[in-house]
């Protein structure tokens, strides 16, 4: 994932309600939302070249989502793991706060720079791994956004998009409104566009919420709603092509495991 707005109320019939834009290469193969074969536990999409996810959930009650940290001057080794295999591991993982703090202790260092979340309907975490900084912390109730910096980093899309889930949830358009401001295409200003290092024309494309392109750009659009009540969570994807061509929308209702529906 590259851009997540999400409201998170963990003492509420809906503990989470997310919106997110997977950008990626085209060419990079991958499989929309589903049930996986080898792991029919786990629903989401899929990176058919590294085997990991962007973002996904389990049956048992988990939920993560990953987004890569935007810093050329970041260090990575080129033996580094995909930054996917952290979604599938914090899922099936047996202790999740205990797999997080082997992580935040050090273990997060082999990889490339990254944002997880993670968490399972009561609980939420966010794991930071920059170019000098690896931490791990609780997300505290209430809306919040996450792109290529860190969590509530003032990006003009990240602002936007969660402005436009607080209105969507504030009007009762829920997920329509949330994900029209996922679609939205214009770059931001240039006086308000970050500097990641990679030259303006870049920045400019790159600060849209939806990405144009057609070798690059947004892949993947999703909404998340975790219900509580009814012991579920319910999923829906949107695809695209180059240039933002539509190619299919799926949509999946997960019901959770009873132990995972206890309060």
């Amino acid at each position: 994932m590259c851009l997540i707005a999400f409201d998170y109320r963990p003492d509420s019939p809906m503990p989470l309600r997310l919106v997110a834009n997977r950008d990626e290469f085209h060419q990079r193969p991958s499989a929309p939302l589903g049930a996986w074969r080898d792991a029919p536990a786990i629903v989401g999409g899929r990176d058919l070249e590294a085997g990991g996810t962007w973002l996904a959930v389990h049956c048992r009650g988990r939920f993560a989502a990953v987004t890569n940290v935007r810093d050329p001057e970041l260090k990575v080794s080129a033996t580094a793991p995909s930054r996917g295999q952290l979604v599938r591991e914090a899922l099936e993982c047996t202790d999740l706060p205990a797999w997080l703090e082997s992580l935040a202790g050090g273990e997060g260092w082999r990889f490339a720079g990254f944002n997880l979340l993670a968490g399972d309907g009561r609980r939420l975490w966010h794991l930071h791994r920059g170019r000098d900084l690896l931490r791990l912390a609780a997300v505290s109730p209430g809306v919040h956004g996450l792109s290529n910096a860190s969590l509530d980093t003032p990006w003009p899309k990240l602002i936007g998009v969660r402005q436009g889930l607080l209105e969507a949830l504030r009007r009762g358009r829920w997920p329509e409104e949330a994900l029209a401001a996922l679609g939205d295409t214009r770059p931001a200003d240039d006086f308000h566009l970050p500097d990641t290092g990679v030259g303006l024309e870049l920045e400019r494309r790159l600060s849209a919420p939806f990405i144009l392109g057609e070798q690059y750009g947004t892949r993947a659009m999703t909404w998340l709603e975790w219900q509580a009540d009814n012991a579920c969570i319910r999923l829906g994807e949107r695809s695209f092509g180059p240039d933002g061509r539509p190619l299919g929308e799926h949509e999946e209702r997960v019901a959770l495991e009873a132990a995972a529906a206890l309060p």
